[in-house]
């Protein structure tokens, strides 16, 4: 606990630049990263309602959710048309849009921000398609440092247990077959899903993310993750009585920073259900 106290969640801001607008907003930003079928966003979301049951203002951001861009990554994906370079630019316009009209302004307001992926997705990703590593760091240089940034770990047979679980299929960016893996949808996914480990290993010695071993039940990653997070969230923003909307209103915020993660994700009955059967 020490030292998420007295350090960082990562260290972008002293090889890149300091960001001018780190460490003065009065809100906090967790980031939750990991593979697909880590269980992360599971856990993202049993954290915002454990915040709002502490009746903190707690609004949710996720990858690839930016509406100027997102008809423009959709239509380039059922059209297949994205290339590596083009794909990261994408992600990268997305991204910004978000820093700057969601994630600063909440944390400006005081509201604690999770996100559902941050920076390291287009780090793993786009390096796993062989987009320049040094090149991503500085096109992602303006991003404003996490309060705590979660890795959850998983092995690779575990997240493709979970993924053929849990979909109906695997898409064709998703599994990785535009860099050509293998002509077999499920075997590139293993090949471009194992790059990403990689990428992820080496992000974690790198940026120090906290990693949370991801096969455990889902109620003991989520009391590890709440261990980490409470010592964050004194001073932040409380409902005292208003709901949401109103809390955010009083600070120019509206319902863009409301509106829940799309998926439909376990409550926490249901998460305790599941860990104690498992």
């Amino acid at each position: 606990m020490t030292v998420l106290l007295e350090q960082p969640a990562y260290k972008m801001g002293e090889r890149y630049g300091q960001h001018p607008d780190d460490g003065k907003y009065p809100g906090k930003l967790i980031i939750v990263e990991g593979i697909d079928g880590s269980g992360k966003s599971t856990q993202i979301d049993l954290l915002g309602k454990w915040l709002t049951s502490q009746n903190l203002v707690t609004v949710f951001t996720e990858w690839n959710s930016s509406p100027i861009v997102r008809r423009t990554t959709k239509k380039g994906k059922v059209e297949e048309l994205l290339t590596p370079m083009s794909f990261s630019l994408i992600h990268a316009a997305d991204f910004a849009n978000r820093v700057h009209a969601q994630i600063i302004p909440a944390l400006r307001a005081g509201a604690v921000v999770l996100a559902d992926r941050y920076v390291f997705t287009a780090f793993a990703r786009d390096a796993a398609r062989g987009v320049n590593r040094e090149w991503l760091r500085r096109v992602y240089s303006f991003a404003v440092q996490p309060s705590l940034a979660l890795y959850f770990k998983v092995p690779l047979d575990v997240s493709i247990h979970r993924i053929n679980v849990g979909r109906e299929g695997l898409g064709y960016y998703e599994s990785g077959q535009d860099m050509g893996f293998s002509t077999d949808r499920e075997e590139s996914f293993r090949i471009f899903q194992g790059r990403l480990l990689e990428e992820y290993d080496s992000l974690t010695e790198e940026f120090g993310l906290m990693t949370i071993d991801a096969t455990q039940p889902i109620a003991v990653q989520q009391q590890q993750v709440r261990r980490y997070v409470e010592p964050l969230i004194n001073g932040t923003m409380n409902l005292q009585g208003q709901s949401v909307p109103e809390a955010l209103g009083k600070h120019g915020l509206s319902g863009r920073y409301i509106v829940p993660p799309s998926r439909r994700r376990l409550t926490e009955q249901e998460a305790l259900a599941a860990a104690s059967s498992g």
